[in-house]
């Protein structure tokens, strides 16, 4: 199921403008509204619904297209599973790691609007490059697709916090709206796209996600009439400084494009004598070097006071942990997603369901799950029994590691002639949704009410880095899929992530101190 961080949390600068009653009464009294809400909010919805078409439709068959043979019927490239896996992780891992430049853009450069459609059509872009059967093209388009999806997801949301200058409970109603079109765009792109490019033509796929994007550009300049003054770039520095500023990001974009084809290059003749799959362990170690490193520098050279220095720690604490549950959860479209092709009777009726529509599971349990959990929450919190942060950090970690204990146990005995039955999956996603629940919808918020003051914006670009870890590692750890068979894999991971979950719950009593006032 689609976690989009940046979509759950309102843009907090749009949050103070106007509040109260009064401000509430005017936007409704305002005349256009969808549902309720600004009409605007349609063109938003549907601008995501689309983007997440394409990108979910895609990523369901991602890896099953890079790993599927080159004489197969429906062919594909024909890579190896543990450098398919490799390639998955570091395209993910991308995706989240370039909506903090791409949220930069927008502030400083073009503003949300802008950023939106240039993203979306680089987006289009790089479907198209991925329907053209070549190597080259495909690495173009997963290149594309990362830019435009770091130019777009981040900003598209703070845009609809725009929609709503009075703040208060209309507001938090419309990015519930908003997120229906996550959950809708991931479910229809997953049916089609995957359906069609595992069961046709991979390339068609790509083509489908293509054309939901299109669409999605076409209704956002149509509706654009109704986001009125959303996602306008303030330009109150001056023309001058923003063109300076632009000349700057240009030349920075123009080199930072110049190393990665210089990489690509290297990479592709093998100048570097490194395999893709250690080139991604490489950065991964960077990254975790590079998080330390900040870590250390705001405890010794913040300027943070005692309590300050407490919560960061929590935040550190819960940055390792959400780290290591999506390097969990994000196998998903990796391993899980192989597993479905290669050892998964998915026979229904006399028709074979395609691997990839099982990646709808999750979604569809979260459908079903979230307003339990919401529900549970608020009823616990009434008794004075709701758990702590931490606690529910732990809590997802041990429905995590539960579901992949559960398919080790299903893949012990399976073999490509020998297959399990689809339930074991299903039952699998229903405890990684649990888990999912569990800690993702508490993430973010843990870390704006943690946060430092003046670097909220900081520990958001946090909670995305662990994500993006989360991504390459689960990426690399798939990989594994090549040298081990399934149960054992499976095992090891929820061993792995058992052992965390249980040292997270054990100490959760003594983090929770450290939470004092935020909770």
């Amino acid at each position: 199921m689609p976690k989009d961080p940046g979509s759950e949390i309102p843009d907090s600068r749009a949050a103070g403008a106007v509040t109260g009653a009064g401000g509430e009464a005017a936007a409704l009294a305002s005349g256009d509204q969808w549902f309720g809400h600004p009409r605007g909010l349609s063109t938003l919805f549907f601008t995501e619904m689309w983007e997440r078409f394409s990108y979910y439709g895609m990523r369901a068959v991602l890896i099953l297209f890079m790993t599927e043979a080159v004489t197969a019927e429906n062919p594909g490239l024909g890579f190896g599973t543990a450098e398919s896996a490799a390639i998955y992780g570091l395209y993910t891992f991308f995706v989240y790691v370039l909506a903090l430049p791409g949220g930069w853009v927008a502030d400083k450069v073009w503003g949300q609007r802008k950023s939106v459609f240039v993203g979306g059509c680089i987006i289009m872009a790089g479907h198209i490059s991925l329907a053209v059967p070549t190597v080259a093209t495909f690495f173009l388009g997963l290149a594309l697709i990362v830019i435009g999806t770091g130019l777009l997801k981040p900003n598209v949301s703070a845009m609809v916090g725009d929609l709503y200058p009075e703040g208060g409970a209309r507001r938090d109603a419309g990015f519930s709206i908003f997120y229906m079109g996550i959950n809708l765009g991931s479910v229809l792109g997953v049916t089609l796209v995957g359906g069609i490019g595992e069961g046709i033509n991979y390339h068609w796929g790509f083509s489908i996600a293509a054309l939901g994007m299109f669409l999605g550009l076409v209704q956002y300049k149509l509706g654009g009439r109704h986001i009125e003054h959303a996602g306008v770039l303030d330009d109150s520095e001056g023309a001058d400084v923003i063109r300076a500023r632009s000349q700057r990001f240009y030349l920075v974009a123009a080199v930072a494009t110049g190393l990665a084809l210089l990489l690509g290059y290297l990479m592709a003749t093998d100048s570097l004598g490194i395999s893709i799959s250690e080139l991604a362990a490489y950065l991964g170690y960077a990254v975790v070097a590079l998080a330390a490193f900040y870590f250390v520098y705001l405890f010794v050279a913040g300027g943070l006071t005692p309590v300050e220095k407490k919560r960061l720690g929590v935040i550190v604490w819960l940055f390792v942990l959400a780290a290591v549950f999506w390097s969990g959860f994000e196998q998903a479209g990796s391993s899980l997603n192989l597993f479905a092709r290669d050892f998964t009777d998915r026979t229904i009726g006399g028709w074979e369901m395609p691997a990839s529509l099982l990646q709808n599971v999750n979604a569809t349990f979260i459908i079903l799950l979230a307003p339990l959990f919401g529900g549970l929450w608020t009823w616990l919190a009434r008794k004075n029994a709701n758990p702590s942060i931490p606690l529910k950090f732990g809590l997802g970690l041990l429905g995590l590691a539960v579901g992949f204990l559960v398919l080790a146990w299903g893949a012990a005995n399976a073999t490509e002639t020998a297959k399990v039955g689809m339930s074991w999956l299903i039952v699998t996603y229903f405890f990684h949704t649990v888990g999912e629940l569990s800690l993702s919808p508490v993430g973010l918020s843990s870390m704006t009410k943690l946060a430092p003051a003046g670097r909220v914006g900081q520990m958001m670009g946090v909670w995305f880095m662990a994500a993006a870890l989360g991504n390459l590692f689960a990426g690399l750890v798939a990989g594994g899929l090549e040298g081990l068979p399934p149960g054992d894999l499976f095992m090891n991971v929820a061993q792995t992530i058992g052992i965390a979950a249980l040292v997270a719950i054990a100490v959760s009593p003594f983090v929770k101190r450290f939470t004092a006032g935020v909770e």
